[in-house]
C-alpha cells in the first residue's frame, strides 16, 4: 500500500495508479478484476468519474483496503475542488464589494465579461491603478461638526472617477482668482431664465473650471463634487449629478461647489444636499459645508437682500410677491422659493410650479454621461 493519506488531497486516480504499479497491474487488469469496463476505470483514474460506494467496495476487495478509504479519498478530492470554486466565488464577491459592477456595465464604463480575471482588469483600467488594493482616495463632505473624513462608498467613488475621466476632455482656460471672481458675476447673470443653463459650461470653461454632468448611480446620493485634476490646485473640476432636476437645486449646488473651489477644499463630494434626504439643520453640517451653503446663497441672493424681502413679506409669501421680487433682483423665482424652503419660511411642497426643470437644457451644452449619453 502507498504511504499517502487522504489528507494530502490527491485525485483518487493517483492512488489507484500507485496500487496498480505496486502490483504490476494494468488498468485493463483492474477492469477485469472488478468486472468494470475499461472506460469506467480510465474515467475514474482521470477524475472524470467519481468513486461510488459500489466501486469503493470493489477496489477494497481488489487492493486489500477498506471501502471507506476510497470514499474518503473521493470526498476529500471533491471538497478540494469545491474549495477552489469557493475561492473564485469569494473573489467575485470581493469585486462586487469594491465596485458597483452591474451599474458600471449598464453605463458602459466597463465591458460585460464572464471571466472574473477579465472583469478585475476592467476595474483596474477604469480606476487607473496597479491593483484594486490601491483605489483612489477621495473623501465625502463631512456631515458632522467634528469634520471627520468619511470614505466614499463604491458607488460614489466610481461616479467621481468617471467625472474626472470626462473632465480631462473638457477644454478650459487658466484658472486664477480673477477669472473666478469675473466668472461668478457672469454666472449670476444667467440665473434669471432656465434657458441660460446651457451657457454655464462655457462660462466655467472661461473661468478655468472644467464642468461635467454625470447621472448619479443608484445608492450614491451624490448631488455634486468639487474635484481637481492633479495636485497643484490649477485644474479645478465641478461635477453635478442633477439628481433632483429643479432650477433651485441646480443653481445652489453649482454655487456650493464653486465655494469649495474658491477655498481649495481638496476633493469634496456632496451628498443629500437637496431633496427629501437633505440635512435639514446647518448645525449638523461641518464648518466647511456650512460655509459653502452660506456662500452659495450669498452669491445668488445677498443675505441682506433676502432678509429684507422676508421682513417685508412674512408670513404671506404669495406667488405674485415672489415673482415681483425675482424680477427686481433678476433671478428666477424658483431660486427664491428654494431659499425660502431652506429657511423654513414656506413648506417644502409650496410653490412647486416655480421649481422648473433644467437638466435637458444644461446637458445640451455640457460634457455629460447618463440619460442615454456616454461622454458627450
Amino acid at each position: 500500500m502507498s504511504n499517502r493519506t487522504p489528507a494530502e488531497v490527491f485525485p483518487p486516480g493517483e492512488f489507484i495508479l500507485d496500487e496498480l504499479d505496486e502490483r504490476g497491474w494494468s488498468q485493463t487488469s483492474l477492469a477485469k478484476i472488478t468486472g468494470r469496463p475499461d472506460s469506467t476505470i480510465s474515467s475514474i483514474i482521470s477524475g472524470k468519474k467519481s468513486i461510488t460506494p459500489e466501486i469503493a467496495s470493489e477496489f477494497a476487495s481488489a487492493f486489500g483496503t477498506s471501502p471507506q478509504f476510497w470514499l474518503n479519498l473521493e470526498n476529500a478530492y471533491q471538497l478540494s475542488k469545491l474549495a477552489v470554486e469557493d475561492g473564485a466565488i469569494k473573489h467575485r464577491a470581493k469585486l462586487f464589494e469594491t465596485a458597483p459592477i452591474r451599474d458600471m456595465e449598464k453605463r458602459g464604463w466597463i465591458r460585460i465579461l464572464d471571466s472574473v480575471e477579465e472583469t478585475e482588469k476592467e476595474l483596474v483600467n477604469f480606476y487607473s491603478i496597479p491593483t484594486l488594493e490601491q483605489l483612489p482616495q477621495l473623501r465625502l463632505a463631512a456631515r458632522a461638526t467634528d469634520q471627520n473624513k468619511s470614505e466614499l462608498t463604491p458607488e460614489q467613488l466610481a461616479w467621481c472617477v468617471r467625472a474626472l475621466q470626462l473632465a480631462k476632455s473638457v477644454p478650459a482656460k487658466k484658472y486664477t482668482n480673477k477669472s473666478f471672481d469675473d466668472g461668478v458675476s457672469q454666472l449670476r447673470l444667467l440665473a434669471d431664465f432656465p434657458e441660460n443653463a446651457r451657457k454655464v459650461s462655457r462660462v466655467l470653461s472661461e473661468m478655468g473650471i472644467r464642468f461635467v454632468v454625470v447621472e448619479h448611480l443608484p445608492k450614491s446620493k451624490i448631488d455634486g463634487a468639487a474635484l481637481w485634476l492633479g495636485d497643484d490646485w490649477s485644474k479645478p473640476v465641478i461635477a453635478l449629478s442633477l439628481r433632483y432636476d429643479r432650477i433651485d437645486s441646480f443653481w445652489h449646488t453649482l454655487f456650493h461647489e464653486l465655494s469649495h473651489i474658491k477655498n481649495k477644499d481638496s476633493y469634496i463630494v456632496d451628498v443629500d444636499m437637496v431633496g427629501a434626504d437633505r440635512c435639514l439643520s446647518d448645525e449638523a453640517l461641518s464648518e466647511i459645508e456650512t460655509r459653502a451653503n452660506r456662500e452659495a446663497a450669498e452669491m445668488l441672493i445677498p443675505k441682506q437682500t433676502m432678509d429684507s424681502f422676508i421682513s417685508r413679506t412674512h408670513p404671506f409669501y404669495y406667488t405674485e410677491k415672489i415673482i415681483q421680487f425675482a424680477n427686481l433682483i433678476k433671478i428666477h423665482p424658483g431660486i427664491i422659493a428654494g431659499q425660502l424652503q431652506h429657511r423654513k419660511k414656506i413648506d417644502w411642497t409650496a410653490n412647486r410650479q416655480m421649481l422648473v426643470k433644467v437638466r435637458d437644457i444644461l446637458i445640451s451644452g455640457a460634457m455629460t454621461d447618463g440619460w442615454g449619453t456616454a461622454g458627450k
